[in-house]
């Protein structure tokens, strides 16, 4: 039986936490003041021209405040709409002007020409009220006695009774006066629909309305729509975007019951429905459901992609609005993590699916851009990635400007920001004379500034440069020094020959292109079979890293942000990323590219998988073009058939193992690797590091043949 996950009812009928409203019986329009003042309503609407504004004589009443009230209309006691009441509050603008002394004099001597001021203020007030499809303007006349006027001071209120207005309408209410003083008043109220209100038994629309219950079975998501047998009525489903209109994603009309069935996968904190009986000026009530799911929350960040722009542009695309945070940071070589930057960015409420400015002078490959939320970094993207840049080793300086051109230099270093003339050991302090000379040189690069602050990116390449040719110079010393000893020792040439031919070999050893193994942990067997095929290409000149062999570095850093570092200096190295697909690989796949309404789910991952950590910067590179040159597919003979890896991945070469292991290591190795012969030899030797443990799973899951009907080619 399914388990109630969330139960609402489209069609709310009477309820302690609804609004019960006032009911007016009969279509009159009606108008009443406050105590002390006197009003009019004129019969019929006039027309809405509020002219222009004109200086006031003296005291005149403004509106300064308006306030609605809803209440009901009733033609009968079941026959209501609902309607709008407005409340005017008035008070005195302008003053009275003082006669002059003559004429002061004058009046005092003839009592007679003096002439009073008038006993009332007279005002005429149009209140203007639009509900599509609806337009009214009504004309209120009110006075209030000359004891009362006090400028500045509020007289009083006028009620009108009412504006009628639809179910769930939005009401624009502008308020002037005629002629007009100042600018006009303006109000603007979404109104509630038949599940916020108690008129079920009032009004006659909201009796048709379907009852929706939402409730959950495992995976499954119910939309269970409780009607007649006969009742016709339309469903929606659509994305709620507060940035931008909303977008339909699906729609049918309906008739008598029905369960829709969704995914989880299909749920986003946006999703939501909307149903109403298809009916002429049926009324249309809407629920999003989804918004506190923490399902929903992962899908949409599943979903998000962050794009940097050239030259100074960012973008981040996602079904939703985003409540999350994004701040510039710059990226050192080396690894380690990405240090925030003062630049602002849109720090809350980023706003999704539109393309944004970096407030940057210049671009750096070391820029980057981080999209967190509740302070979890979610998605981040470096200016490097496009293009495969190498990061840059440049020195960031913070400048700090005060008071009277005073300014103070610091260098952003992973211990924190190093004062440049500073006894800290560290590089920056060690070289900061230098550092302040290629800054007043123009030599550093500018990338942002404002009015207190600057940042700058210094080449520390130069100096690297010296530190290294004094490593030569002493190494073309010590190779003369030896040199003449051997001309003393010629019987010892051949073994010196034999020496020189070892370092060679380990400096090609030492300069083994990087590889980069992802897989996804489905259980023990198969890591042990990762492990065996790690093992065996390390014999070979190649630099593998694994997972399983950064366990501790990777628990302390997260899976994301170990791929992250890892991946980025595999290709600054010029290394590849090795992708092993096996079922639950590729069931990830599946899950992240196809359609959300057919996706599989995938059986959950422990906090060591990288794979899955990676697809959300792997599948970009595949998407936009960037995978050839830098990716290899594998899999692994026996335990996937040739057909299941996702059609995205060929556009990299995928290779069977061990059958398929000399083109294999010829693709790793690259450029560089030996011809077909000594080839067809390392792949032997892996085939017989690789087989054992490969036979092992197979004879454990209890098919020698593989779950696909493969077969295993020895090599």
């Amino acid at each position: 039986m399914p388990v109630p996950w969330f139960l609402l009812s489209l069609a709310l009928g009477r309820s302690p936490m609804v609004l019960s409203l006032e009911k007016l019986m009969g279509p009159q329009d009606t108008a009443r003041c406050s105590p002390g003042l006197s009003c009019h309503l004129w019969d019929g609407d006039v027309l809405c021209l509020p002219g222009s504004i004109v200086s006031a004589p003296g005291p005149v009443l403004v509106p300064t405040r308006l306030q609605t009230e809803l209440v009901l209309r009733c033609y009968q006691e079941t026959d209501c709409d609902l309607c709008v009441r407005v409340a005017i509050h008035l008070a005195v603008h302008g003053h009275w002007e003082e006669p002059k002394d003559e004429d002061k004099f004058g009046r005092a001597a003839d009592p007679e020409l003096e002439e009073p001021r008038n006993a009332f203020l007279q005002a005429q007030v149009v209140l203007s009220f639009q509900a599509y499809p609806t337009a009214r303007c009504v004309l209120l006349e009110v006075q209030v006695p000359a004891a009362l006027v006090q400028p500045g001071q509020s007289v009083g209120s006028v009620v009108f009774d009412c504006f009628e207005a639809a179910l769930g309408a939005e009401v624009r209410i502008w308020s002037y006066t005629q002629p007009r003083y100042q600018k006009e008043l303006n109000f603007t109220q979404q109104l509630p629909d038949c599940k916020g209100l108690e008129v079920r038994d009032s009004v006659q629309s909201c009796w048709a309305l379907p009852w929706l219950n939402v409730s959950a079975d495992g995976d499954d998501v119910y939309l269970v729509l409780d009607v007649s047998e006969e009742q016709r009525f339309g469903l929606s489903l659509y994305w709620n975007q507060i940035q931008g209109p909303t977008k339909p994603w699906w729609h049918r009309n309906l008739t008598g019951p029905q369960t829709i069935t969704l995914n989880h996968t299909d749920l986003f904190p946006c999703l939501c429905i909307q149903v109403w009986p298809l009916e002429p000026d049926s009324v249309r009530t809407s629920v999003c459901p989804f918004r506190e799911d923490p399902r929903a929350h992962r899908n949409l960040w599943r979903a998000a992609r962050l794009q940097l722009l050239p030259p100074r542009g960012w973008r981040l695309d996602a079904p939703c609005s985003l409540l999350a945070e994004a701040t510039l940071c710059w990226q050192a070589p080396g690894g380690g993590p990405c240090q925030s930057l003062v630049p602002p960015l849109y720090q809350a409420n980023v706003t999704v699916n539109k393309t944004l400015e970096l407030p940057l002078l210049n671009a750096h490959p070391n820029l980057c851009v981080q999209v967190s939320s509740w302070e979890k970094l979610q998605l981040q993207e470096c200016l490097w990635a496009d293009s495969l840049r190498a990061l840059k080793d440049d020195l960031l300086l913070v400048e700090t400007r005060g008071l009277q051109d005073n300014r103070s230099l610091c260098a952003l270093e992973p211990s924190g920001c190093t004062p440049l003339l500073s006894k800290a050991s560290t590089r920056a302090a060690r070289l900061g004379e230098q550092l302040l000379q290629d800054l007043q040189s123009g030599q550093c690069l500018q990338l942002w500034e404002d009015e207190l602050r600057a940042l700058w990116a210094c080449p520390m390449d130069k100096y690297v440069h010296q530190r290294w040719a004094l490593v030569w110079l002493a190494c073309l010393l010590l190779a003369s020094v030896l040199f003449l000893l051997f001309l003393f020792r010629k019987d010892h040439v051949k073994g010196w020959l034999r020496l020189l031919k070892e370092d060679l070999r380990a400096g090609a050893a030492a300069t083994a292109r990087a590889a980069l193994l992802l897989y996804s942990a489905e259980d023990s067997g198969f890591e042990r079979l990762v492990g065996a095929l790690a093992s065996a290409l390390c014999q070979l000149p190649l630099q593998v890293t694994v997972d399983l062999w950064s366990r501790r570095e990777l628990s302390a850093q997260g899976p994301l942000a170990w791929f992250h570092a890892q991946r980025r200096q595999t290709l600054q190295e010029g290394g590849v990323v090795v992708l092993l697909f096996s079922p639950g690989a590729v069931a990830l796949c599946h899950e992240w590219l196809q359609d959300s309404a057919s996706a599989s789910a995938s059986a959950p991952h422990g906090p060591h998988d990288a794979f899955a950590a990676s697809l959300s910067c792997v599948l970009p590179d595949f998407l936009q073009g960037r995978a050839p040159g830098r990716y290899v597919g594998a899999y692994f003979d026996g335990l996937l058939p040739s057909g299941a890896v996702p059609a995205l991945f060929r556009s990299v070469p995928v290779f069977s193992l061990p059958s398929q292991l000399p083109d294999f290591l010829g693709t790793l190795q690259g450029p560089g690797a030996p011809g077909p012969g000594r080839l067809g030899e390392r792949a032997k030797q892996v085939s017989r590091a690789l087989q054992p443990t490969l036979d092992q799973l197979l004879q454990a899951l209890g098919d020698p043949g593989g779950p696909g009907g493969g077969t295993r080619d020895g090599t």
